[in-house]
């Protein structure tokens, strides 16, 4: 196996002469010019020169066989499997296969190869194995996620040393064992073994993969005894388990303290700012680490890119995206991922699509993410496509393919379908369900009408449902109106989040649609009791690289004056194209004047009236929002696309709708009840909560 003769060998025109060294002490003693040459050799090996490098110090290599070492260590970036063996069969012709040294290289090469067979079959004819033979077979293992013969081997080691710990340390946190990672490390220190920078980052990785912040900080006190707090590893992952377990603070001051920073800490700091949602901290932290000379990387770009998503800022994403090119990692199966995020929720989804088929390959990762993209913008048939086509090559989908899925069916209303593809996930693809699924079959339930069926999913399910799966279904109570099981699901979501304005709005406007007025009192009055506020609607977009931020009421925009004058002329002119505002959805105390004035100066009318105001006809209107779109502004906005002959693009917290033609992507099928009949028997209209939708928005 070793000596493969069919191998296209590069080193069998090298005539092997007879080995002059005598036993392993002599072969490592080597003069001044061995020196010389073992760096001149070393120096050709790490630019990937193994051929030049074996041709242009053979005899050395002969004199001394432990040279082999570097050979060994180039074939590992090359993953030079056919080289590698070679090697092999040409230290067996030196002799020098029974070394301790030159055997665990080989070992090693075998093992970071991906060749665990032939590592076994090594370390079953080693004559005398060491501790570090029995590491690297543990990393090999834990390499190839098999921690559990890891372990075996773990357990037989009749001594170790502090690398031993670490290999495991690190392989449980790595599969995120991180409560056995953190136990081993304990053990570890009562068996009087001090730990490395390697040892402390993997337990801080494992603290920060369970946000157990108390044990974070008693394992920062540990560092402290030890003066590794100062150490770029071991601060990286201080900061980065403050950060994950949520006190992005105490992260911030870890890194401040480090007398110097590399790249890995700024990206600790940037990814931390990223997970934390401070969005726009992220990009100034990228713009600093450059001014201070950093180049960014991959990691950098992901995070970045990623709040640009966030933000829905396109035109720093499209010149973060431009820098990423620059740099080389536009190419990045991560770096292009968030690329296909940010440009969908950028409202670019030709974007996302540019980006997906730019990408060598498309692994898992790349279509779920392409898969999602599609399902943000209401388009489940190329989703569905995209997904067949990766049972077609066979590519095996994980558990976020899936989610992907669900997503789009539960926003186009394919109830059968949504449901196919979760009773696929677990009984043909054997995934095991988390609680976001479970969510997306509630929402495809509960938008159908089949509330009760949703309940009893949610109360027997495997997993503990949350607030979020709870507001799930209380939004199907208020499409169809149902009060009674509205009121039980609400006592549900406030048990667990009694703070969420968004469930005691729900609720009251379930009520109040049901002309229960005192139920509506009493949700009010336990809002001012708990000191809950509600959230204001939000609405912002970017225009020549600067966001522009409306909320209703507010006067602070420089040209809130003209903008108002426009939305009257606007609102007018709507009208005169059948356009009826929803005054029946204001449910305040307040004359039908009033409420049409706020109805048309809703976040999102006020940053579309902007946009036209200050755009080039024909120019797509993007628009994010924080909240859901209200069924007045979708209509209106209907017919705004219509009458200005524009597309409007704008998202919501839950999708994005492409106004075009007065028609929406969504079918209005996320605000629509129910179909009512003409005379003629014919479909006439969508019944929206007695709103008339226009014809056109068939899709």
């Amino acid at each position: 196996m070793y000596g493969d003769k069919s191998c296209n060998s590069v080193f069998n025109t090298i005539r092997i002469p007879t080995p002059r060294f005598l036993s392993t002490n002599t072969s490592r003693v080597v003069s001044k010019l061995g020196d010389s040459a073992a760096e001149q050799l070393s120096s050709l090996c790490s630019k990937g020169h193994i051929k030049e490098a074996f041709e242009s110090f053979k005899s050395e290599i002969w004199s001394n066989p432990s040279l082999f070492s570097h050979l060994l260590q180039a074939c590992i970036p090359r993953k030079s499997l056919s080289l590698g063996k070679q090697l092999h069969s040409l230290i067996i012709t030196s002799g020098c296969s029974a070394d301790k040294f030159v055997s665990n290289h080989l070992l090693n090469f075998y093992s970071k190869v991906g060749d665990l067979g032939a590592a076994l079959t090594l370390f079953g004819h080693l004559p005398r194995r060491n501790i570090m033979s029995c590491n690297i077979l543990i990393n090999g293992y834990v390499q190839k996620g098999d921690l559990e013969s890891a372990q075996k081997v773990f357990n037989e080691m009749p001594e170790r040393n502090v690398a031993t710990w670490n290999a495991m340390v690190t392989g449980l946190t790595q599969f995120q064992f991180n409560e056995e990672g953190l136990g081993l490390f304990s053990e570890m220190h009562e068996l009087g073994f001090l730990p490395d920078e390697f040892t402390l980052g993997s337990v801080l990785r494992g603290c920060a993969g369970l946000r157990a912040l108390h044990a974070g900080r008693q394992v920062h006190a540990y560092v402290m005894k030890c003066r590794f707090e100062f150490n770029l590893v071991v601060g990286s992952s201080l900061a980065h388990m403050y950060m994950k377990s949520g006190s992005l603070e105490e992260g911030e001051r870890v890194i401040k303290s480090l007398p110097i920073r590399n790249v890995v800490a700024w990206n600790t700091l940037i990814a931390g700012k990223a997970q934390n949602g401070h969005s726009d901290a992220v990009l100034d932290q990228y713009n600093i680490m450059k001014i201070a000379g950093f180049r960014p990387d991959k990691v950098t770009f992901v995070s970045v890119i990623s709040s640009c998503s966030e933000l829905a800022t396109l035109g720093q994403g499209q010149q973060i995206h431009a820098e990423a090119i620059k740099a080389g990692a536009s190419t990045v199966d991560a770096v292009i991922s968030s690329l296909i995020s940010m440009y969908s929720r950028c409202g670019c989804l030709e974007d996302s699509l540019k980006a997906f088929k730019e990408s060598v390959g498309g692994d898992v990762v790349l279509r779920s993410s392409m898969i999602s993209a599609y399902g943000f913008h209401g388009r489940v048939e190329e989703a569905i496509q995209l997904f067949e086509e990766m049972e077609q090559e066979e590519l095996e989908a994980n558990d976020v393919t899936f989610l992907s899925l669900l997503y789009a069916c539960s926003h186009c209303g394919l109830k059968e379908k949504g449901i196919e593809f979760f009773n696929s996930m677990v009984e043909k693809y054997g995934l095991k369900p988390r609680l976001e699924h479970y969510t997306c079959v509630v929402d495809l339930l509960g938008r159908s009408g089949r509330l009760e069926e949703a309940e009893s999913m949610i109360r027997s399910m495997p997993v503990k449902a949350d607030a979020i799966i709870w507001k799930t279904l209380l939004s199907a109570c208020k499409i169809h109106r149902n009060a009674n099981i509205a009121k039980r699901i609400s006592e549900e979501v406030i048990r667990q989040d009694p703070q969420d304005s968004a469930s005691y709005v729900l609720l009251s406007n379930i009520h109040a649609s049901a002309r229960r007025w005192q139920d509506v009192s009493e949700v009010r009055k336990a809002m001012r009791d708990r000191n809950v506020k509600k959230e204001p609607g939000i609405s912002w977009l970017e225009i020549k690289n600067q966001v522009h931020q409306f909320c209703i009421g507010d006067k602070s925009h420089p040209q809130s004056k003209e903008l108002d004058m426009y939305l009257q002329e606007l609102t007018s002119e709507l009208k005169l194209h059948g356009y009826v505002p929803d005054t029946g959805s204001v449910l305040h105390d307040m004359d039908n004047e009033e409420k049409e004035y706020n109805l048309a100066h809703h976040s999102e009318k006020l940053a579309i009236a902007f946009a036209l105001m200050n755009t080039p006809e024909g120019v797509p209107v993007r628009v994010m929002k924080n909240l859901r779109v209200c069924i007045d502004c979708h209509v209106a906005i209907k017919y705004i696309s219509l009458i200005k002959n524009r597309e409007i693009i704008v998202r919501d917290a839950s999708r994005f709708h492409h106004f075009k033609n007065g028609r929406c992507s969504c079918g209005d099928y996320c605000i629509t009840v129910r179909k009512t009949k003409s005379k003629e028997g014919e479909d006439d209209i969508d019944q929206v909560l007695g709103i008339p939708i226009m014809k056109s928005s068939y899709v």
